[in-house]
């Protein structure tokens, strides 16, 4: 495979994947494997959707790239999309979800200095959280692990527990200029964020004049239940960070902000290939799925069957701990070992993905049938079932 050429910063089964219909994706060899990664949640609509095929069909014939010096009818309409969409006045095209965090970040900053205190620069960020690898994400990121070959950190961040009311007051002051925060944190082992947490970062974001950010990279795009998962709390942040599901598999991301937070002057910020004519028309056909054509609607559907199931296994084993997440981001808390599940999916054709040490994800294609999860779930309880007997005779 690659391993003389490519560098090595991954940890890759052993398999070389080579193409895929929905939920099914098929190696090399034409071995069928039920795909619940889906690109780590961002597969919205499965591999190869004809939406999306038929939108880089169309937009690769017209035009595919032409930067950020002029307009371009796709760039528009994706952002008028998301703005009507959403409780937002303004977007700022990007590649990645890291990008979008990276321009939240900046944003934050020139908001402190705006406010005309050169003071005013803090960022309150969260312990477990994962923001990307770039230095500024990588800095609000709340795991040392990610820290500990790259330090020193971009200075300014103060790290408090995640959902702890008492620490965010005592954390917060007039330095403040923005707070951070996943509604579910993804990487850290997929854990709702307490609605009650959230409500009070807005209350005090608001009485300290500083801007409520919300990472939706992973569980925005639909993948909660809502458009965006702020809404499945009933908390609207100054700021959101999209990425993954919103481009289906084409790298697109995006950031929206609100009047207050729509500051950016030219010469602040860029990105080249952000917001291209390809990846926008990518953007709004996978939007027009998931919106007009309801695709969305059948989510928090889809959780209650994968969640039913789900809970039948945890009362048949002591190891599974407990159930979280929303939507089609489901995590299977453990106290062993995941990758020991993981790998043993991977074996029977099921991929699943880890979230930190001691938790399993599970974040299919959002068009996932009943039968294809059904499927999984029956994979998962034979796995779980070898588990439980190695553990015995461990």
């Amino acid at each position: 495979m690659g391993e003389k050429h490519l560098m090595n910063s991954y940890s890759r089964f052993d398999v070389e994947f080579e193409n895929g219909s929905g939920t099914s994706i098929y190696d090399i060899n034409g071995r069928e494997y039920l795909d619940f990664v889906a690109g780590v949640a961002v597969n919205s609509l499965g591999h190869c959707h004809p939406a999306i095929i038929q939108a880089l069909d169309k937009q690769s014939k017209k035009l595919i790239h032409v930067s950020n010096l002029y307009w371009t009818p796709t760039q528009t309409q994706l952002a008028k999309k998301l703005v009507s969409l959403s409780d937002h006045a303004t977007v700022f095209f990007c590649n990645s979800g890291t990008e979008a965090n990276e321009t939240a970040i900046k944003i934050g900053r020139k908001y402190g200095k705006l406010k005309g205190k050169a003071e005013k620069y803090e960022i309150i960020a969260m312990e477990n959280s994962f923001h990307g690898r770039t230095m500024g994400a990588l800095t609000v990121t709340g795991q040392t692990k990610y820290h500990k070959d790259f330090m020193p950190m971009i200075g300014g961040v103060n790290r408090i527990r995640f959902n702890d009311v008492g620490d965010l007051q005592k954390s917060i002051s007039e330095k403040t200029c923005a707070v951070i925060v996943e509604p579910i944190q993804g990487e850290g082992g997929i854990i709702n964020a307490n609605k009650e947490f959230l409500m009070e970062a807005k209350k005090l974001c608001e009485k300290y004049d500083a801007l409520l950010i919300f990472d939706e990279v992973q569980c925005g795009i639909g993948r909660s239940g809502d458009l965006f998962a702020y809404q499945s709390f009933g908390v609207i942040p100054d700021i959101v960070c999209l990425a993954k599901g919103l481009g289906g598999g084409f790298p697109i991301g995006a950031v929206l902000a609100n009047e207050r937070a729509s500051i950016l002057k030219p010469g602040d910020h860029g990105c080249t290939f952000g917001g291209n004519p390809l990846g926008c028309a990518v953007s709004l056909a996978v939007l027009e799925e998931l919106v007009e054509n309801k695709v969305i609607e059948g989510v928090k559907g889809k959780e209650k069957l994968f969640k039913k199931g789900i809970e039948e296994l945890l009362q048949e084993y002591s190891f599974i701990k407990k159930i979280d997440g929303k939507g089609l981001m489901i995590g299977i808390h453990l106290d062993i070992e995941a990758k020991k599940v993981v790998n043993k999916a991977f074996d029977k054709g099921l991929l699943i993905i880890g979230a930190g040490s001691r938790a399993i994800r599970i974040v299919p294609p959002l068009n996932i049938s009943t039968e294809e999860i059904n499927r999984g779930l029956e994979i998962l309880a034979e796995v779980f079932k070898e588990v439980k007997k190695e553990l015995q005779f461990a």
